[in-house]
């Protein structure tokens, strides 16, 4: 059971092309002296390997799956269509949105002007935005609203006709603003530092932060101090012009009541956000760990800080002779601990969007998972995967 499956236990169409013609994409098992055996599970033609085409056969998966160990690529495979009415396949380079892998992203770009000396993780948000009421502006902290401990919740649902006005914005500079100005006029669900709630609106709030202290906007600002620093070509916040008309772009395939899949493009908003608005595709997040763990993006000190765990956030027991697992969050990543392990990175999902990067550093393992159907679709890939890893050395 993955991050989102963990969360809600605890309450906090035919294939166009067939089920194995979405590309191969590429593959390799051995790698060179001195490097880690691959275990045969995950190797091509392994226990994994088979699954994922299996659930793409049965029209249960549609996207791209990259296995990489110590940098290097074990296995990649692209199935699905990124497009059914163009019949344009997913394949390895396909971009897609990575929906909540986004708070990764926010979290780097506070820790890099927070190593610069422009924010500190125990600054108030008062000291940063106006226009809060008192009692958020003075006892909310940059570390509550990373590790979802602020009492803020989802802009979404906590805004009634949030959508409707989001509906009508048609700049970047619209959603950010409009946005936040919802945020400000909603109630904490609990005193900050006393409770934990994913919380959406908290990562917009850090990217204002972010966009008020290094006087640019938040896109440009992770345009050019992540995806350029890090090497993602291909990563962007794509507006929903672009996401319409750009055969790159894997669409997003959401399941109606009737059980049928339908492109959502056109009921997405302008652009997305801090907390979920990044694309990217599979090769591009292998580039953002290498980044990341090499201290390119912030030095090694601060890589650390960024990645190990803070707070609590919840525990599921286990069952059926399987370990249980806890939940940590972090500065953008979270951590999650299973049989004496640990691995942390994100995952993300929202009607026709799935996503999932995670970074095993006991075995120095990278996984990403990219997928333009619903997030649950994918997840007895993502617990397979999850079973596999854990266990190495």
């Amino acid at each position: 059971m993955n991050r989102r499956s963990l969360l809600g236990v605890m309450g906090a169409a035919p294939l166009a092309a067939g089920g194995l013609l979405g590309a191969a994409g590429t593959a390799s098992a051995a790698g060179p002296a001195g490097r880690a055996r691959i275990p045969a599970g995950l190797r091509p033609g392994g226990q994994f390997d088979r699954l994922v085409a299996q659930q793409a056969a049965k029209d249960q998966f549609s996207g791209t799956v990259l296995l990489a160990n110590r940098g290097r690529t074990v296995l990649s495979r692209s199935y699905g269509m990124a497009d059914k009415e163009r019949s344009i396949r997913n394949g390895p380079d396909t971009i897609f949105s990575v929906g909540s892998i986004t708070k990764v992203f926010t979290g780097v770009a506070v820790a890099q002007l927070a190593e610069a000396g422009k924010i500190a993780y125990d600054g108030r948000l008062g000291a940063y935005l106006d226009g809060f009421p008192t009692e958020v502006a003075d006892e909310i902290t940059v570390h509550q609203l990373l590790t979802h401990t602020s009492g803020m919740g989802d802009y979404r649902q906590d805004v009634p006709g949030y959508e409707q006005a989001e509906a009508t914005w048609t700049s970047a500079e619209q959603v950010m603003d409009g946005t936040l100005a919802s945020i400000r006029k909603t109630k904490l669900h609990f005193t900050p530092g006393t409770g934990h709630l994913y919380s959406n609106s908290a990562y917009v709030t850090l990217g204002a932060i972010v966009a008020k202290v290094s006087g640019m906007p938040y896109f440009d600002y992770v345009r050019r101090h992540i995806f350029a620093a890090a090497g993602m070509k291909a990563s962007d916040f794509y507006t929903q012009p672009q996401w319409q008309k750009d055969p790159r772009i894997a669409r997003p395939y959401a399941t109606t009541p009737s059980g049928q899949r339908e492109n959502q493009v056109g009921e997405r908003a302008f652009i997305g956000l801090p907390d979920g608005g990044a694309f990217a595709n599979a090769p591009d997040l292998l580039r953002f760990t290498a980044a990341l763990n090499g201290n390119k993006l912030v030095g090694r000190a601060y890589t650390e800080l960024i990645t190990s765990p803070k707070v609590p956030g919840g525990t599921l027991p286990g069952k059926d002779g399987k370990p249980g697992k806890s939940l940590f969050e972090g500065y953008g990543p979270d951590s999650t601990f299973i049989g004496g392990r640990r691995f942390f990175g994100h995952n993300g999902g929202s009607p026709g969007v799935g996503a999932d990067w995670y970074v095993y550093p006991h075995s120095e393992w990278t996984t990403v998972i990219l997928c333009n159907y619903d997030a649950q679709t994918s997840a007895p890939i993502e617990s397979l995967l999850e079973e596999q890893l854990i266990v190495l050395e």
